[in-house]
């Protein structure tokens, strides 16, 4: 994936911004933030942008295309370093930095568990390959690129799986297959999904697409961003700051979306070969003529089937959209991006879901936020619903890695109401600070040498910076909750899986209800990501490594009536790393959870391990059931 903005900043106080004026009214920072020059995030005016083109696709079929696993052709398109993946000197520089010391903050102690859980481990129902090393599919294989960007989605009868630019389809089984994981579709392009739209969204595959399954509507959602800048537009849209005024992007393509026909589905191709030199000096010539806007695409099934056909979507990003981490709200497709790794800068974005389902002409509406962390909104879970209007709520972490400020002890929140009639009214309202007990990033952060392989010298990445991907939210009945996770330095010296759910009182305040970091040994856990069940059940899966074990997969959890802080039921493994990977200190930047909607228990788990013999990852999916949701 792009990982433009690793760059995270330490937040405090609290501030009501309304979007859409000329300049931001703020809240004046806490006096403690003002004494200790943390920066108080600075939210400029929402930025309305009307699809570039957007129509209503054939069904979904195969499209061979080459991903160009290769840093050069990256840079001659533009990419700034570190986006796909580390250049050979950047991993160079970094095997040679000193290995960071595992310290944990006084107080952390507090809230780490020290032991499994005496439970039984969650039962493991369904389990096998995805994406990566020994994948064979009707469209032949692919060769996947580090670090991995795994993102899942299951429907009724359907699993559907992302991995950096590739995407394949399985079954589920169920009413219309007898089997779960018999691959239908893949590996193909993500970009596929947008044959025949024309424009950036059907050039090339990108990284960092993800999908979703929107179990309100039944329809399938694949988000890929454009990191590469397009040919300039009649009129584009000026960058975003802080404070500044709202912008309009035009519609680029009138008369959209087309008549829906269906995909065909050709033979695989044998690969393409790599660029020549020629190619290559097209491509760079290209790539530095463009001076136009990123975009990001979005696709919207017209039912359950994830073969479509689709309504797609394409909206100008006038600054990098890095790192996008879709959530589905009743009231539209929240997407937060990130503008780069050198920026403390990210975007507040949101797509007009009920215009989308229906393919309709539809807007997103951003805002920039400077100073401020990796942003996440809440992404539901379950079909109960929020209180009718109530806002998203974003979270995100402190610290700053750019500044070397590597602990906090609090998780920040804002409120995000949007007005799709009105876009002057929509408002973003934080951060509150929720205080948790200190925490250390893992390792020092992202892209460090962290976490240690049996037999090599390389270690791998633990993305310790952030709040992971999915930050969930479950409401039963009176009860609003939401879960998220981060990855920590632990008092035994490893990583551990630093967990909260927070809930949300009838004024919309979120505050802490429970927290708890998983460290039942000196091992690393790490890239932790979560869900709820329709119990209250909370599962998470997570990387777990170091030395003398390789990086593989594990899945923890707790009953809803269990003693709070506790992750009481025992590892489960889902898969064992055989070997190590040597190739590259980027492992996962993030992974995923799913709440199977054929029952609202089954949480769906994908990660990555080695094979023995392998120099490349494979991915696993597993589907895990906790006790107590559905008469388990």
């Amino acid at each position: 994936m792009m990982h433009l903005s690793r760059s995270l900043a330490l937040l405090g106080g609290a501030a009501a911004i309304a979007l859409g004026a000329s300049r931001a009214a703020r809240v004046p920072a806490s006096a403690a933030a003002r004494a200790s020059g943390t920066p108080t995030p600075t939210v400029g005016a929402v930025t309305v942008s009307h699809a570039v083109m957007h129509d209503r696709s054939q069904r979904l079929a195969p499209r061979v295309d080459v991903d160009a696993d290769s840093r050069a052709t990256a840079r001659t398109m533009g990419i700034p370093p570190n986006a796909l993946a580390p250049d050979g000197d950047a991993d160079a520089e970094r095997d040679t930095a000193a290995l960071p010391v595992m310290t944990a903050p006084a107080g952390s102690a507090a809230i780490e568990q020290t032991s499994q859980g005496t439970r039984p481990p969650a039962a493991l129902v369904a389990s096998f390959d995805g994406l990566g090393a020994g994948f064979q599919g009707p469209q032949g294989t692919a060769n996947l690129r580090n670090p991995s960007d795994n993102s899942l989605a299951v429907g009724p009868n359907h699993i559907v799986q992302i991995v950096n630019s590739r995407m394949a389809i399985y079954t589920k089984k169920g009413s219309m297959y007898d089997t779960t994981g018999r691959v239908l579709y893949g590996p193909v392009g993500t970009n596929n999904v947008f044959r025949g739209f024309g424009g950036a969204c059907e050039a090339q595959p990108n990284g960092d697409a993800v999908v979703r399954y929107d179990q309100l509507a039944n329809r399938w959602l694949i988000v890929m961003p454009i990191f590469r800048r397009s040919p300039l537009r009649p009129v584009e849209p000026a960058p975003g700051v802080g404070g500044g005024p709202a912008t309009r992007s035009e519609v680029a393509h009138p008369g959209q979306p087309g008549a829906a026909v269906k995909l065909y589905e050709p033979p695989p191709a044998p690969p393409e070969p790599l660029p020549d030199s020629a190619e290559m000096a097209r491509r760079r010539a290209e790539a530095q003529a463009n001076k136009g806007s990123y975009a990001m695409c979005y696709a919207v099934s017209t039912g359950s089937d994830p073969f479509g056909p689709y309504y797609r979507y394409e909206f100008t990003r006038p600054l990098f959209p890095d790192y996008p981490r879709p959530a589905i709200w009743p009231d539209g497709y929240y997407v937060p991006t990130s503008t780069g790794d050198n920026v403390i800068q990210k975007h507040a974005c949101v797509a007009d879901r009920a215009k989308m389902l229906e393919g309709k002409d539809a807007t997103e509406q951003c805002v920039i936020v400077d100073g401020v962390n990796f942003l996440n909104n809440a992404d539901l879970d379950g079909r109960q619903l929020p209180p009718k209007g109530a806002p998203n709520v974003v979270l995100a972490g402190g610290g700053t890695q750019l500044k070397q400020v590597m602990e906090d002890s609090a998780i920040y929140a804002w409120s995000f109401h949007v007005d799709w009639d009105h876009p002057e009214r929509t408002r973003l309202t934080g951060p509150v600070r929720i205080p948790v007990a200190p925490y250390h990033y893992l390792c020092n952060g992202q892209l460090t040498n962290c976490v240690p392989q049996p037999g090599t010298d390389r270690r791998l990445d633990a993305q310790g910076d952030k709040l992971m991907g999915r930050v969930v939210y479950r409401r039963r009945g009176k009860q609003e909750s939401i879960v998220a996770v981060h990855s920590v330095n632990t008092t035994a010296g490893g990583g551990g899986v630093r967990w909260y759910e927070f809930r949300i009182d009838p004024k919309r305040n979120v505050t802490l209800y429970q927290q708890g970091t998983y460290a039942p040994d000196s091992a690393f856990r790490w890239l932790g990501t979560p869900a709820m069940d329709a119990a209250g059940n909370i599962g998470i899966g997570y990387s777990f490594g170091g030395t003398p074990n390789f990086a593989g997969q594990r899945f923890a959890g707790r009953l809803a009536n269990d003693p709070k802080g506790a992750l009481t039921l025992h590892e489960a493994v889902l898969a064992e790393g055989e070997a190590a990977q040597t190739n590259t200190l980027r492992w996962e930047d993030y992974t995923a959870t799913a709440v199977d909607p054929s029952d609202d228990c089954t949480i769906w788990y994908v990660g990555d391990y080695l094979r023995s013999g392998e120099t490349r990852y494979s991915s696993r999916i597993g589907a895990f059931r906790l006790p107590g949701c559905g008469g388990q």
